[in-house]
């Protein structure tokens, strides 16, 4: 398996395996989304290879991430990263089912989740042939309830959760926050250029919120003619 190492920032390096984990739109924009305090301790569920808590830890020196993920071949990744970055102190590799959450941390052990879950039900979408890919786009192991029900295990009362999903899921998505007592606070879509229909939404949700949702400003990634928006080169640091 070929192996190349994506630079992200100040120094951070993001291991990855051609054709598998590769970092996408969706982890730039969550992690430009979410606003974890400085010296944070952060969990990332459904971590991946881990991009949106190294895209974190290098935009904070002191935050801390315990990342939790289900595929070995992630971990791994994960792992090598820790190593290339000399994260050892900072960054947790925890590989577990999020649907046994009970037995892989204690009740609200964090203050901030960030998540990139699967999107597409069983049946609902194309899933890709080879496994690692499937289980990553695809609720084979997970389904969003489940993911949400983890979530809210983990929160502390008043404590954050950041997600990135699908336009399309929308309703489904708040409906399984609130009913595992997460309250959505903040929403903004992300759209590929300004005339374009939403091609992924941002959410956080407050553990024990009252309501009350915000919407912010669209995330435009380009202008009309194509070129890169000046939030597309802040967030993919171009400027």
């Amino acid at each position: 398996m070929k192996m190349k190492s994506e630079f992200l920032q100040n120094g951070i390096t993001l291991p990855q395996s051609e054709g598998l984990f590769k970092l996408g739109t969706d982890a730039m924009v969550l992690a430009d989304f979410a606003a974890p305090p400085k010296g944070a301790a952060v969990c990332d569920l459904c971590a991946g290879s881990g991009a949106v808590g190294l895209l974190l830890l290098a935009r904070d020196p002191a935050l801390t991430v315990t990342a939790v993920e289900l595929q070995e071949d992630a971990c791994a990744l994960m792992d090598r990263a820790v190593a290339e970055n000399g994260l050892e102190d900072r960054f947790r590799v925890l590989q577990g089912d999020l649907r046994q959450i009970r037995s892989l941390l204690p009740a609200g052990s964090f203050r901030h989740l960030v998540c990139n879950p699967p999107y597409y039900p069983v049946g609902g979408g194309y899933v890709p042939a080879d496994e690692a890919q499937a289980v990553a786009r695809t609720e084979l192991c997970c389904t969003l309830e489940e993911v949400c029900t983890a979530a809210g295990w983990l929160l502390q009362t008043g404590g954050s959760l950041w997600m990135v999903h699908l336009p399309g899921r929308l309703v489904e998505l708040c409906c399984a926050l609130r009913a595992a007592g997460l309250e959505p606070k903040r929403l903004r879509l992300v759209c590929p250029k300004p005339d374009s229909a939403p091609s992924l939404v941002l959410l956080q949700a407050a553990r024990g919120g009252r309501p009350g949702l915000k919407w912010d400003a669209p995330l435009v990634l380009s202008k009309a003619d194509g070129s890169p928006t000046e939030a597309y080169m802040r967030i993919y640091h171009m400027e």
